[in-house]
């Protein structure tokens, strides 16, 4: 059974289509890429996928869990949108830290919150703090951050940020994992560290969606690669097929701009 089923999503800002007519499936442990020209929704799709915005149409399931169905009326859309968005992790392409935290405190943060809605949790605070800030230096101590653990965001390179950031996108162990432009933000010599990190995740099976300007990237480590283009998915299969021997004319002008470097 796929992991994600997502059906006929649209979506419109005033009278701008944005998304139109979206549909994928994709199974567990694998990773999705999702690349096209900037202004072509690919941010937009996450921000949906995510909860942090309403599509007009269409339907998302995970694990064969209908978590939204447009038909439905809005209130629908904030009933348990927090439960939702726990089986969904996103990494900004900004990073998105919280300043006046350290390293660990962000990657903690969440998950002390959602702690705090147990009903033990009065008695058994201490208890749930140590374990959530050991599995947070675990993470952090994935991420080679071993050592940066007590730094706060303006301490830190932008590669280090945005591996804290990936951190705490795990932290909640999110079916699935997103990533918006990870590496945009980055100077050339900081970018490799982040897609280090990500390519470790895809070889332990984490199940990820990429948008990514990064075409190598999104050719060797994706299961799969979508193209949209114009709110529309122009093209979606094998990697190497679509990189190699793509179909579509439009696909064909995108991934002309592409060289082997």
């Amino acid at each position: 059974m796929a992991i994600l089923e997502v059906e006929n999503i649209r979506k419109s800002f005033g009278s701008v289509l944005v998304l139109d007519d979206i549909s994928f499936s994709m199974e567990k442990g694998t990773v999705l890429s999702i690349i096209g020209s900037s202004g072509s929704g690919k941010t937009t799709l996450l921000r949906c996928l995510n909860f942090l915005e309403r599509p007009d149409t269409g339907i998302i399931r995970v694990n064969g869990e209908t978590l939204l169905d447009a038909s439905f009326p809005a209130r629908d859309f904030q009933r348990n949108i927090r439960l939702k968005r726990l089986h969904f992790g996103l990494v900004f392409q900004s990073f998105n830290l919280f300043p006046q935290y350290t390293a660990l405190e962000n990657v903690t943060l969440a998950e002390k919150l959602l702690a705090q809605e147990k009903p033990d949790w009065k008695e058994k605070k201490s208890e749930y703090h140590r374990a959530i800030e050991e599995h947070g230096r675990e993470l952090l101590a994935e991420m080679g951050l071993q050592d940066r653990m007590g730094n706060y965001p303006h301490q830190l390179s932008g590669g280090q940020c945005q591996r804290v950031a990936i951190a705490r996108a795990l932290a909640l162990n999110p079916d699935i994992l997103c990533f918006d432009e990870p590496t945009s933000a980055l100077d050339p010599e900081l970018t490799g560290e982040v897609l280090r990190v990500i390519r470790g995740l895809a070889e332990r099976h984490t199940t990820m969606i990429i948008v990514t300007h990064e075409m190598a990237f999104a050719r060797d480590v994706a299961d799969e690669v979508i193209f949209m283009d114009g709110g529309k998915i122009c093209e979606q299969g094998d990697p190497k097929e679509v990189f190699g021997n793509p179909k579509q004319e439009r696909t064909k002008q995108f991934l002309s701009r592409f060289s082997e470097t």
